[in-house]
């Protein structure tokens, strides 16, 4: 054992229980004999109440402990440095929790130490054995393991033994630990960690019980890291300890180990300058800038911009990963307006990033992610990656001038331009095509409202108050207008309505229905109406047909009339007279039918919706 380990403070001492909300003032001077201990190892948690981000399994390990429903096994999975082997050490301690008296039981209120509490936390107790299955992974090693697991346990309740990194057994030593693990003597314990569970073969896994342990929130972590600080007698900025947090990408560990190299750095107070510098990012505001560059399409401000934050010390690599972010960001706030309270974002990220969510399109947004996406693989690969991230930017600017896929459409359809920019780079702002630079290229973003949204959106406002469409009937209408009687009849004779609302529609298809009608209709809607429907067949029972409702309607109306008394008289008068069609002349005169006929209203003249060879009579055939 180290002598750091050796040098470890007493169990009363309230710093080495780890995440203590009261601060503890630390000696500025160290002696020879005391050599630093990082603060990884220094806070480590001691009992379930230090662990931070995993309250739903402390929750579950205490009901069960509580309950005592112990099982024989654990498997704790998760990224690194989210706490694994530490709650592996904290669970051994609470299978053996022994007051000095003799008495206690298995427990998870360990703010007290036990007698052997603090051998088990220092890794050095005899009856609780760490086992590093990177490189003990043979056969041979589980051998040795399943032939001292039958024997007592030396001073403790429980033998228990913490295999880290199980994943690294092999197959025949997985093989050999079945049957021990699946019913190990009632005074032995396994407990398990990994960061690779799809690595661990079915038959362990359904052996143990199985925690997945979280990533830390990042809002959970700055407390925890200005706690630490406080502890240290170090002063912090808010924004450098969040720099912090999101380097360690929700890994305790890593945000230790990144604000100990931060202090020693800062060598006095940490401020977020300070951490950009040692981790080589680039200034929030400044990516932002970079952002609005890019999406108005000025490629050589973004070009000067990236020169300047590399020259400055930044990876390229990483400028692209915070454009990424940002992206992300940007488009979170456009889908979820109240991710704006996260306590996280800074100032800037909170106003400027909302501002460009009402702004920039979801498919600008996600074509700029997904070519970001792809540059930051070729900047990774690259010889010169300034190089490449460069020409990164050249196509995101390039790409933020040229309109979507569907305005490109409309506009070689309309006749009402060119699509790109001709050059390939603009030379000046232009009219809004939908395209990202055109919202933002008038004027900076925060200067003044931008009107450039609603001149694009004025075409398909005017599309929309052209063509009004409803219901299938109005469908069926356009079909008809259009004389697409394919369509047509398809509509009315195998769709069965689910559901119709404004940019979709749902239905389900009969029997004998060609499997194409979903997407010849969203074809032709876009076509007739300029706007994009979602035509979706589902499997579901469906409405009655238009057809089914004419001959509905048109049952009504024939068996109205042969109840009325005088229609009666007459069929009984003229034995085989028969009604044929029935009409409201009060209708008929006034031009407009009380009761629409849906067999003709959407039809033009001269096509029958029925393929009747019965004539059409406007009374009564004697």
């Amino acid at each position: 054992m180290s002598d750091d380990t050796n040098a470890s403070p007493p169990a009363d001492e309230p710093g080495f229980a780890g995440f203590d909300p009261a601060p503890v003032a630390v000696p500025v001077a160290m002696s020879a004999a005391s050599p630093y201990r990082v603060l990884a190892r220094k806070y480590r948690p001691a009992h379930f109440g230090d662990l931070i981000g995993q309250d739903a399994m402390v929750r579950t390990l205490t009901n069960a402990f509580a309950a005592g429903r112990i099982p024989q096994a654990w498997m704790l999975t998760g990224v690194r440095g989210v706490g694994k082997t530490t709650t592996a050490r904290i669970l051994a301690r609470a299978l053996n929790y022994q007051t000095p008296d003799g008495g206690g039981g298995p427990t998870t209120d360990l703010r007290e130490f036990g007698i052997h509490c603090k051998e088990i936390i220092e890794g050095r107790h005899i009856d609780v054995q760490e086992i590093d299955a990177a490189s003990n992974n043979g056969v041979d090693n589980i051998r040795q393991i399943n032939d001292a697991v039958r024997y007592a346990p030396v001073s403790a309740r429980y033998k228990v033994y913490i295999v880290d990194e199980v994943h690294m057994l092999s197959t025949g030593a997985f093989n050999a630990f079945l049957k021990t693990l699946e019913e190990p003597p009632p005074h032995a314990r396994f407990i398990f960690a990994t960061t690779e569970i799809r690595k661990v073969p079915v038959t362990v896994l359904s052996r143990c019980q199985r925690f997945d342990l979280r990533r830390i929130d990042t809002g959970v972590m700055l407390p925890y890291l200005a706690n630490i600080c406080r502890q240290e007698g170090i002063e912090a900025d808010d924004e450098a300890l969040a720099a912090v947090a999101r380097a360690g990408e929700g890994s305790a560990r890593d945000c230790l180990s990144i604000l100990d190299q931060a202090i020693a750095h800062a060598a006095g107070p940490i401020t977020l300058d300070e951490v950009r510098t040692m981790l080589g990012l680039a200034d929030r505001a400044r990516v932002i800038d970079l952002f609005e560059a890019v999406m108005k399409g000025d490629i050589a401000a973004a070009l000067g911009e990236l020169r300047a934050q590399y020259d400055a010390g930044a990876d390229p690599s990483v400028v692209l990963g915070d454009l990424a972010e940002f992206t992300h960001l940007v488009t979170r706030l456009k889908l979820v307006p109240d991710a704006v309270k996260d306590n996280s974002l800074a100032q800037a990220e909170r106003v400027r990033g909302g501002d460009f969510a009402q702004r920039l399109s979801i498919r600008v947004l996600a074509r700029t992610w997904q070519m970001l996406l792809k540059g930051l693989a070729e900047v990774k690969q690259a010889d010169r990656p300034i190089m490449a991230a460069e020409m990164v930017l050249v196509r995101l600017a390039h790409a933020a001038d040229l309109p979507t896929p569907d305005e490109a459409l409309k506009m070689l359809r309309d006749g009402s331009g060119s699509v790109g920019g001709g050059q390939g780079m603009p030379s000046a702002p232009r009219p809004p095509s939908g395209g990202g630079n055109t919202a933002l290229a008038a004027r900076p973003i925060l200067a003044s409202a931008n009107p450039m949204p609603e001149m694009a959106a004025a075409p398909r406002a005017q599309a929309q108050a052209a063509v009004m469409v409803a219901s299938l009937e109005d469908v069926v209408a356009l079909a008809s207008q259009h004389r697409d009687i394919t369509l047509k009849l398809a509509l009315e004779r195998d769709v069965r309505p689910v559901r119709f609302e404004q940019g979709r529609i749902e239905f389900a298809l009969g029997s004998s229905a060609s499997r194409t009608v979903a997407t010849d209709l969203s074809r032709r809607l876009k076509e007739w109406t300029g706007q994009t429907w979602m035509v979706a067949v589902v499997n579901a029972e469906g409405g009655a047909t238009l057809r089914e409702q004419a001959e509905a309607v048109k049952g009504r109306r024939e068996s109205d009339a042969a109840s009325h008394p005088a229609v009666k008289a007459v069929l009984e008068r003229f034995p085989g007279a028969r009604i044929v069609d029935v009409r409201d002349p009060r209708a008929a005169e006034a031009d407009t039918p009380a009761t629409p006929a849906l067999e003709n209203e959407y039809l033009p003249d001269g096509e029958p919706l029925f393929d009747d060879s019965e004539p059409d009579f406007d009374g009564i055939d004697f």
